[in-house]
């Protein structure tokens, strides 16, 4: 799978994925570039969902989660930088 696109939602949506990945003091930007440059791993332990875990912008390696929406196209549910009991 090619990642080209990612799907968001509003920056000022409170529930929407850039709300979720900046809880975590990340961007979209570094999400986008985790996405790029990531590796797949196996899904999410808490929701199934396909993961990736890559470096952000300024290198930190963080995971995101996310749902594939077409062959070029996924939508970030969120990204965080992983622990044990997390990753």
């Amino acid at each position: 799978m090619s990642i080209t696109r990612c799907q968001w939602d509003l920056d000022e949506d409170p529930a929407g994925n850039v709300q979720h990945i900046a809880d975590h003091g990340l961007t979209k930007e570094d999400a986008e570039h985790a996405l790029e440059h990531g590796i797949p791993a196996e899904p999410s332990r808490s929701s199934g969902l396909p993961l990736v875990f890559g470096p952000a912008i300024d290198g930190r390696v963080i995971a995101v989660i996310f749902e594939i929406v077409d062959d070029e196209t996924v939508c970030p549910i969120t990204a965080y930088e992983p622990t044990e009991e997390r990753a």
